[in-house]
């Protein structure tokens, strides 16, 4: 079988993009990336040709592993962990916790994810002031990262990385692109993925994109 390709959005901007990719290549998974610019006709509709073409949910990231096609972002995950076991901690304890945290990002945190989307190279001078349901999301977030961080020591939510991590790295520079105001904690964990090696070629290769999401830009304006 060729290795599998894993088909993503602009760096820039695609959260659900870069999970998948942080887990196989922490997992050590041989892949080819296709880079698929988003955007233009189609975009917000899961219509633009060029993704259609390659996923059948019109959605990226998809993983192609020769006929099949993987088209989730957790399943994609869970293919990685098939491969490299350790990207679930060893305990069965705590991989059942550590996936019920990786679904409960996948899953939840709506209106965090509305008002904070995924712009790795923006920085905002002040923190905006949020509405009270994406406070209670940033709430729950801090909570759950100060149970987990204690629990298991750190400096990751399982101590050494995990699908986990790789679920929650978004939300990390979605905190630092707004400059919101964190606990010592939750800036410690976001410190420790900023450090990885494999998140900072993702951030390099972001920082150096030439496409724009017209949309997502208009709203730093």
């Amino acid at each position: 079988m060729p290795a599998p390709v894993l088909h993503i959005g602009n760096k820039n901007y695609s959260s659900w993009s870069m999970r998948p990719w942080l887990a196989l290549k922490w997992g050590g998974v041989a892949f080819e990336e296709n880079i698929i610019p988003l955007g233009g006709q189609g975009y917000g509709r899961s219509e633009i040709a060029a993704v259609r073409a390659v996923s059948p949910s019109g959605r990226v990231p998809a993983l192609q592993l020769g006929d099949l096609t993987l088209y989730e972002s957790l399943a994609i995950c869970e293919w990685a962990a098939e491969q490299a076991p350790a990207l679930w901690p060893a305990d069965a304890l705590a991989r059942a916790e550590a996936r019920s945290a990786a679904c409960e990002m996948h899953a939840g945190f709506a209106a965090l994810r509305r008002d904070l989307s995924m712009n790795v190279r923006r920085r905002l001078g002040d923190e905006p002031d949020w509405p009270a349901d994406t406070r209670a999301d940033l709430g729950r977030l801090y909570a759950l990262w100060e149970h987990l961080l204690a629990r298991h020591r750190g400096p990751f939510l399982f101590g050494a990385r995990s699908i986990a991590d790789a679920m929650f790295a978004p939300v990390a520079t979605r905190l630092r692109t707004y400059a919101v105001s964190i606990p010592a904690f939750a800036q410690a964990y976001c410190n420790a993925i900023f450090a990885d090696d494999a998140f900072q070629s993702w951030e390099r290769a972001a920082s150096e994109e030439i496409w724009t999401i017209e949309e997502a830009e208009a709203l730093y304006r």
